[in-house]
């Protein structure tokens, strides 16, 4: 495992790091948590993701649990967390949910943190641009809660380019505390706002990425070949939404000759995808989404592809992949 710097912040996380979406909760309780948690520490990742919407609250309590039990020195390890959503998209209130208001953000955090049981989190996350609420606010709220010791970096998932120059322009007018990174979803049928939307974002204000769904949802591991196996991503109710894309009969015909380049390699389309995304320099750390231990180490394995990553492959793969990108 190697280690990165986040953007131009002094602090390195691993260049693989382990997520809590779908999975905290849902289909991992906190022994199954602790079993991973502990085999990716093992592995080398130092770097665990989560947010308050995931499993509405429960993946933080699952993990917080888990840091519980593992009793790791605080140091040791980097923990994320995100706010937009709210906890709960069924209730209806004002303030609650959808937006990055400072009575919202102020409130959020003190959640997060009761549930992760931790005096702070190392990163925040405004999880999704807030159109109703000016930047400046939203800038101001995420600065103080870093100036209160509640989280010691910031910022932002799935915001436009203009947005992240506005809010680093406003932080860096009134000496407040910059966003840091972005978590965008960047995988090979997901590429034009990591490569060409963010391209002068990283020089220019030294963005660090700690990408999300390298494997698309689980398209690009080859099991939507023949539909949505039992167990998968997709036959899950709520991910509904994903079952158009991960059946799509183009992709899932790259991802078969994906995985004979991998075989090729020594490894599998899962761990070529993995391999692919950590290869790009700008990606500080690329989250891994996993239900069990096997999973898991079988994702690691991406680790030994990346340097066999040559130039020709880089656009053999992109041969196949580019044409069908968003």
């Amino acid at each position: 495992m190697q280690y990165r710097r986040l953007g131009r912040s002094g602090l390195q996380v691993s260049e693989l790091s382990l997520g809590s979406w779908v999975t905290y909760h849902n289909q991992v309780d906190t022994q199954a948590a602790v079993e991973m948690m502990a085999a990716a520490f093992d592995g080398g990742i130092n770097f665990f993701d989560n947010a308050e919407i995931y499993a509405k609250g429960q993946s933080e309590v699952v993990m917080g649990e888990a840091f519980k039990t593992l009793k790791w020195p605080r140091l040791n390890y980097v923990v994320s967390t995100k706010f937009f959503w709210g906890l709960d998209r069924e209730t209806v209130g004002i303030n609650r949910r959808d937006t990055l208001n400072r009575k919202y953000l102020m409130q959020a955090i003190d959640g997060s943190l009761a549930r992760l049981q931790l005096d702070f989190v190392d990163l925040i996350y405004c999880h999704r641009p807030d159109p109703h609420t000016p930047i400046e606010e939203t800038v101001w709220a995420m600065s103080d809660i870093i100036r209160q010791g509640k989280a010691l970096y910031w910022g932002t998932s799935e915001w436009s380019a203009a947005e992240i120059r506005a809010a680093y322009d406003i932080a860096e007018r009134h000496h407040l505390h910059k966003p840091v990174m972005e978590q965008p979803q960047y995988n090979l049928f997901c590429r034009k706002r990591v490569e060409v939307e963010y391209a002068r974002l990283y020089e220019d204000l030294g963005l660090g990425l700690t990408t999300w769904s390298p494997l698309a949802s689980g398209l690009l591991t080859g099991k939507y070949r023949n539909g949505v196996p039992e167990g998968s991503r997709g036959s899950i109710e709520s991910m509904s939404f994903l079952v158009a894309g991960l059946t799509d009969a183009a992709k899932n015909a790259a991802v078969a000759q994906l995985s004979d380049m991998a075989a090729d390699l020594g490894g599998n389309a899962a761990q070529l995808a993995i391999a692919w995304t950590n290869r790009n320099p700008r990606v500080s750390s690329v989250i891994l989404g996993a239900s069990k231990p096997s999973q898991l180490q079988d994702n690691l394995g991406a680790l030994a592809l990346t340097p066999k990553l040559t130039p020709e492959v880089m656009e053999r793969i992109d041969a196949l992949t580019k044409p069908l990108t968003t």
